[in-house]
């Protein structure tokens, strides 16, 4: 796995074995995992989303304490996913970064707790599907607008979005941020700490 330039998020981008049956990867290994990101994860729901070409979702977020890291990957078809940085304090605070995962390079990404996620179909009939260390809670799910001239995340030219209403009644950053609806860098790298191996041995857990 290789981490990106926003803190607490990696993509991993596995050896695909092919021959004249069709092909074989490894799309998630957790010693891998661990020895990139320093932590384990043991998901509590799996998701699968299809979508239309041009279907924007995101950016979405979890409260910390627990958030929701998740594990993504394109299985059909292609998106361009993305990662925000929404904790407040961070150095890196409402930075982006873009990855195309489809269904020919296999790459999948992580990010965090309190990082913000969202991707766009490029193609009909997108499928992603996503590991998440926590179950949906929608008391705790807050969202970005994806199209905030702030964040200024740049989507693909030539297709145009489409939201939920959801989505696109989702406040700015700037509102995410006045609501304190945005969770903090040191809350953040705080939990991130008692997620590695060694704290509970620390701790006399």
């Amino acid at each position: 796995m290789r981490q990106l330039g926003i803190p607490g998020a990696w993509v991993h981008e596995p050896k695909i074995f092919g021959d004249a049956r069709g092909g074989f990867h490894e799309w998630f290994q957790a010693a891998d995992f661990a020895t990139a990101t320093g932590r384990e994860l043991r998901p509590a729901q799996a998701n699968c989303s299809v979508s239309v070409r041009g279907t924007l979702r995101g950016v979405h977020f979890a409260d910390v304490p627990p958030g929701q890291a998740k594990y993504v990957k394109c299985v059909r078809g292609a998106v361009l996913d993305v990662v925000v940085d929404l904790r407040v304090g961070s150095p890196d605070f409402g930075r982006w970064e873009a990855v195309r995962l489809d269904d020919t390079d296999h790459a999948s990404v992580f990010l965090s707790e309190g990082l913000g996620h969202a991707f766009m179909a490029l193609t009909d009939n997108a499928t992603v599907v996503y590991l998440c260390s926590e179950g949906y809670a929608p008391a705790r799910e807050h969202g970005v607008h994806p199209l905030d001239p702030a964040l200024g995340i740049t989507w693909p030219a030539g297709i145009e979005p489409v939201l939920s209403a959801k989505d696109a009644d989702a406040p700015t950053l700037a509102q995410a941020r006045e609501r304190g609806l945005l969770p903090s860098y040191a809350g953040c790298l705080a939990f991130y700490a008692g997620l590695r191996p060694d704290s509970t041995a620390r701790s006399g857990g």
